[in-house]
């Protein structure tokens, strides 16, 4: 499967949203053609995400619809504006010579994006790493060949952890594999470090943090790490992220959402409630003293 791209998905979450005015306004496809002088199917193509919407095509349609409510004009706006061409402010682009594409379309869909939910078999999620535990995921990785590099890459990861602070911050909930708590990574030193910034990271309002013990067995979700993407769009698609050895997938379809929606489910209803993960967090953490 190919990867999805920031336009593809934003040109998506927009084109959904036009569809569903258009439907309200009780236009056929045929009709949004004579609106904009084109062919069904580039009304098709705009609202399947396949083609850009040009401002005053997004204009002449929002008035054919009547839609007329200003937020939701330019929430329309923005996501177009968004989906037809990359955003040159974010502040990853500086890091460009570290982030490979995959990567800062992930950091791109972050930054507007209202919750992640992740589901780790091994690895703290990188929200929550401490930067001695980043530096050796890095290290580790041999992605990075200088310690500058590995450096900017380390500095990405704290700079991403800036969207579950302050106004708008990102609802963020982990459920951590036991196995993420026992994988030494950088040493006993780094652990303990690591362990406690999560128990602390935990104690925030739009943090939550679940451990799924060995003990639990066999489980619908231990077959490999990913993320669920949410955003504030009542008709906007949700996302999956699949992470494996040889690249990262994006995975868009209706089908597949549900299915890690329930695969999230099924892992959070059979982890340890927060407080008592918390309890195990905390305790393991001393065993790295």
């Amino acid at each position: 499967m190919p990867n999805v791209k920031p336009s593809t998905v934003l040109g998506r979450q927009l084109g959904d949203e036009l569809r569903r005015f258009r439907e309200q306004a009780g236009f056929s496809t045929a009709q949004s053609a004579e609106v904009l002088d084109c062919t069904k199917g580039k009304i098709s193509r705009i609202e399947n995400g396949h083609v850009p919407v040009r401002t005053p095509d997004l204009t002449a349609l929002l008035q054919a619809y009547a839609v007329t409510d200003p937020e939701a004009r330019e929430r329309l706006g923005a996501l177009a504006r968004k989906a037809n061409r990359r955003r040159r402010d974010g502040w990853w682009h500086q890091y460009g010579s570290v982030l490979g594409d995959a990567y800062r379309d992930q950091i791109e869909l972050e930054a507007i994006c209202d919750s992640v939910k992740t589901f780790q078999v091994q690895l703290v999620p990188g929200l929550l790493q401490t930067p001695e535990y980043g530096r050796a995921i890095t290290v580790a990785s041999r992605a990075w060949q200088t310690p500058e590099q590995i450096e900017q890459f380390v500095q990405v990861r704290l700079a991403r952890q800036q969207r579950l602070a302050g106004e708008g911050a990102l609802e963020f909930w982990a459920v951590l594999a036991e196995g993420v708590l026992r994988q030494q990574v950088g040493g006993p030193t780094v652990m303990r470090d690591q362990l406690e910034h999560i128990a602390v990271m935990a104690e925030r309002p739009n943090v939550t943090v679940q451990v799924l013990p060995f003990s639990r067995g066999a489980h619908s979700g231990m077959f490999g790490p990913y993320l669920l993407l949410g955003f504030p769009q009542v008709s906007a698609l949700g996302l999956v992220l699949t992470e494996t050895p040889t690249g990262n997938i994006w995975r868009e379809s209706e089908t597949e959402v549900t299915c890690y929606r329930e695969l999230f489910d099924d892992a959070r209803t059979s982890a340890l409630p927060p407080a008592e993960s918390l309890e195990l967090i905390r305790r393991t953490a001393k065993e790295y003293r």
